[in-house]
């Protein structure tokens, strides 16, 4: 914090408290001896409780499969590591290192890599994991779940939602019911 004094020309005199320096005030309101904030003393924020966000679940594999699509397209295209780091303007390393998730490539590789497969990033990130018509014909193969969708068809929101929060609550609390 800092003592404002008499204004010279435009410019605006201030005093650092801490260590008392007569100075002009700086562009980044830092004092030119100690470093301390010429700025008054702002009040200390109030920290408010914030949940953390669900950790995902593991599965043991990552959500989005780059490495996996990347090599797929690769070979699809008949290319070699070599060859579409060419095209890429890359290293061969490069591309070994995304393929083998040893490195994440940046937004800007995503779409040399895209354009040197001949693929849009969109399309590039949709062949990165399970499509949604696999993980549905997945689950159905469970024959409760099966039994479980030609009902949820016939209850409207208020039913959905009760019957999700006595599902969480059996689980939850397994012996509450026995």
């Amino acid at each position: 914090m800092a003592t404002t004094l008499a204004p010279v020309d435009s410019r605006e005199v201030v005093r650092c408290d801490d260590c008392h320096l007569v100075q002009f005030r700086t562009n980044n309101n830092l004092c030119r001896r100690c470093r301390t904030s010429l700025d008054e003393d702002e009040p200390e924020p109030i920290l408010t409780a914030v949940t953390p966000p669900p950790e995902p679940e593991e599965s043991g594999e990552p959500a989005v499969h780059v490495a996996r699509a990347i090599r797929d397209l690769r070979h699809r295209s008949g290319l070699s590591q070599r060859q579409l780091a060419m095209r890429m303007g890359v290293p061969r390393t490069y591309v070994s290192k995304i393929e083998n998730e040893k490195a994440t490539p940046t937004l800007s590789s995503l779409a040399r890599l895209a354009s040197a497969l001949e693929v849009t990033v969109p399309d590039l990130l949709r062949d990165c994991g399970p499509s949604r018509e696999e993980e549905i014909a997945e689950l159905l193969t469970d024959p409760f779940v099966a039994e479980l969708v030609e009902f949820t068809s016939k209850l409207n929101a208020m039913q959905l939602s009760s019957v999700l929060a006595q599902v969480r609550d059996m689980v939850m609390h397994p012996h509450r019911g026995a």
